[in-house]
C-alpha cells in the first residue's frame, strides 16, 4: 500500500520535526493555499520595475549542485525551481512534483510531476531532466552528494512520473529536495556550458539570468513563461554586493535598494518608527562558529581545541556582535530542531582549566594561529572579539581578512588554521550535522574523521523515529563536544532589512528571500 502527499507536508511546526515517513497517515498540512498551482496567485496587473536586493557578499557558484553559500542560495531561488518547497510555516509543500506516494517500507517515492513547464532556454522539463538533475547531483565532486546519499537508484516510469528507490529509509529526503539538491537546472545548458555553467545559469524559475558583473552584481530579468499564472510580479530582479551592513541600510533608506540580506543589528531599535523601511528579525536554524584544522598545527592536537572552544564567551559575543538577535550557541542544532538539547550549552570560559590543558599539549605559554575571516564588519568584530578573549591564556590570533569567495575556496582546499564561517540552517537535523562531520563530507572543512561519528551520523538519516534519532544526535554531539572540530560562537537571527514599498514578501525559516511573490507600490 502507498501513501499519497500533496499538500503540505509539516516538517516543521512547533518546534519539532514531523516526518514524512513514520506513519500511514500524513502529518498535518496546514494551510493548503501555501501549495503552488498554475491557477493560483493569478494577477492580471502589469509587472512593476526592477527589485534591488542587497547581498553582504558575492555569490561565487551560480549552480546548486556546487554551491555552499547562503547569498549564492538567495539569487538561485529566483532562477530554478525546486522538486518540492518549503512554505512560511516550516511545511514541505508541492512545487515542480504536484504529488507524491511513499511506500510502506519509506524506501521508495513516486514523483508526479507537474505539466507543461519549460526551461528558460525553452526546452521541457519532465521526468528525463529530473532523473538527469538527481543523478548529476550524486556523482563525486558533487556538493549535494550527501543529501541524496541513501538514493541507489532514478527511474523514469513515464515522461511526467519518477520513481526514487532508496537503500535505506531516508528520514531528511524531502527535507533535502525542497534545498539545493532537489533545483532543476536545464540539461541541455549544462552539455552546453559544461563547467561553465556556474556562469550560465538555466532553470524554471520566476527569473531568467542576464547577467552579472564579478563582485558587483547578477541580473534577472522576468520569465514571462513562468508556469505560475501572473507571476512573478516584477520585470527584473538586481542584486547587489554591498560587504558592510551599514551601507547596506543608507542604501536601504536612500532607496537605492529595496531588500538586505544582512542588517546591522546595532539598528534595529532605531527603525522601529521609520516610516520608510523597516527589519525582520526572527529566529531560524543557522549557525555561525569557526572550522579548526585538525590535519595541521595547531589544531591537530584536540587539547588545544579544547582550550580555543573553552576560552570563547558566547553571551558576550551574542550581547554585543548581535545585539541581542540571536542566541549563544554550542551545537548545529537550534531551538527550532527536535535535535536540539543540552549539548548546545556551552561550559563558562575557564582559564585555569585551559592552562592544564595547554600545559598537557606541551605549551604551557600557548602558541599562535591564523584566524581568516571575510571582510564583513560583523566577522571582523568577532574575530577581534576571538583574539582579545584567547590572549590572557598566552594564545596570539593573527586575523586575516579574506574575500568571501577566497575564504570558501582555501577553506575547502584546507588552505588555513581556522576559519569563520557558518552555515544558514535547513529543518532537518541531518543538513546542520551529516556534510560537516561526516569523513570527507562537502562541508567537512576541518578534515576531521571519526568512525563512530560516521556511524552515528548514518544511522541517524536512516532511522524514522523522531526520539531515537534525538539519541543518536546526543551521542554524535557528545563526540564533537570533546573532540571539537569546529567551534560554535552563536545561532543568529534572520535579519533582513526591508523597504516598506515592498509588497508580498514571506518569511521562511532558511533565511532565503524568495522573489516569485514579491511587487512594488
Amino acid at each position: 500500500m502507498k501513501r499519497k502527499w500533496g499538500m503540505g507536508i509539516s516538517i516543521f511546526l512547533a518546534g519539532s520535526l514531523l516526518l514524512t515517513g513514520c506513519s500511514g497517515k500524513p502529518a498535518a498540512s496546514g494551510d493548503t493555499s501555501t501549495s503552488p498551482n498554475p491557477n493560483q496567485n493569478a494577477n492580471t496587473s502589469k509587472s512593476n520595475g526592477t527589485l534591488n536586493i542587497s547581498l553582504d557578499a558575492d555569490p561565487p557558484k551560480l549552480d546548486p549542485t556546487i554551491s555552499s553559500a547562503l547569498v549564492e542560495r538567495i539569487v538561485l531561488q529566483s532562477i530554478f525551481d525546486p522538486l518540492v518547497e518549503i512554505d512560511s510555516n516550516g511545511n514541505v509543500v508541492p512545487m515542480l512534483v504536484e504529488k507524491w506516494e511513499i511506500s510502506d517500507d519509506n524506501k521508495t517515492y513516486t514523483f508526479h510531476l507537474r505539466q507543461g513547464v519549460k526551461f528558460h532556454d525553452g526546452t521541457d522539463f519532465n521526468a528525463e531532466a529530473v532523473k538527469f538533475n538527481l543523478e548529476r547531483n550524486m556523482e563525486k565532486g558533487s556538493l549535494r552528494k550527501g543529501d541524496l546519499a541513501e538514493v541507489s537508484q532514478v527511474t523514469v516510469v513515464d515522461p511526467n512520473t519518477v520513481k526514487l528507490e532508496m537503500s535505506n529509509p531516508f528520514a531528511p529526503i524531502l527535507a533535502n529536495l525542497a534545498g539545493r539538491a532537489g533545483m532543476i537546472v536545464s540539461p541541455a545548458a549544462v552539455k552546453k556550458y559544461g563547467e561553465e555553467f556556474l556562469n550560465n545559469p538555466v532553470g524554471t524559475g520566476p527569473f531568467v539570468f542576464k547577467e552579472r558583473s564579478k563582485g558587483t552584481s547578477v541580473t534577472l530579468e522576468k520569465n514571462p513563461n513562468y508556469w505560475q499564472k501572473g507571476l512573478p510580479k516584477l520585470d527584473k530582479v538586481v542584486y547587489k554586493v554591498i560587504n558592510d551592513t551599514n551601507v547596506a541600510l543608507m542604501n536601504l533608506k536612500s532607496g537605492q535598494v529595496d531588500l538586505t540580506n544582512k542588517f546591522p543589528y546595532k539598528e534595529l531599535e532605531n527603525v522601529k518608527n521609520d516610516s520608510n523601511v523597516g527589519a525582520i528579525n526572527e529566529p531560524g536554524y543557522a549557525y555561525r562558529g569557526m572550522y579548526l584544522n585538525t590535519k595541521k598545527p595547531p589544531f591537530d592536537k584536540k587539547e588545544l581545541r579544547q582550550a580555543v572552544d573553552l576560552l570563547i564567551d558566547r553571551e558576550a559575543i551574542t550581547k554585543v556582535v548581535l545585539n541581542g538577535a540571536g542566541a549563544p550557541a554550542h551545537s548545529p542544532f537550534a531551538p527550532a530542531h527536535f535535535a536540539y538539547g543540552d549539548s548546545d550549552k556551552a561550559a563558562k570560559p575557564d582559564l585555569e582549566k585551559v592552562k592544564e590543558l595547554l600545559k598537557k599539549a606541551g605549551v604551557p605559554d600557548g602558541f599562535s594561529f591564523t584566524l581568516k575571516t571575510d571582510p564583513t564588519p560583523v566577522y571582523q568584530q568577532v574575530g577581534q572579539m576571538i583574539q582579545n578573549m584567547l590572549k590572557p591564556a598566552g594564545i596570539q590570533v593573527n586575523l586575516e581578512k579574506v574575500e568571501f569567495g577566497t575564504l570558501l575556496d582555501q577553506s575547502t582546499k584546507g588552505n588555513f588554521d581556522a576559519s569563520v564561517l557558518g552555515w544558514s540552517g535547513s529543518p532537518d537535523p541531518d543538513q546542520q550535522a551529516y556534510d560537516a562531520f561526516v569523513t570527507n563530507g562537502p562541508r567537512n572543512f576541518s578534515q576531521y574523521s571519526n568512525p563512530e561519528v560516521d556511524k552515528l551520523l548514518a544511522e541517524a538519516r536512516t532511522e524514522a523515529d523522531q526520539a531515537k534519532r534525538k539519541e543518536l544526535y546526543d551521542k554524535f554531539m557528545a563526540i564533537i563536544n570533546d573532540e571539537i572540530p569546529y567551534v560554535y560562537f552563536y545561532h543568529e537571527n534572520i535579519v533582513l532589512g526591508i523597504s516598506k514599498s515592498v509588497e508580498g514578501f514571506q518569511f521562511v525559516p532558511d533565511g532565503v528571500i524568495r522573489t516569485v511573490n514579491l511587487s512594488k507600490k
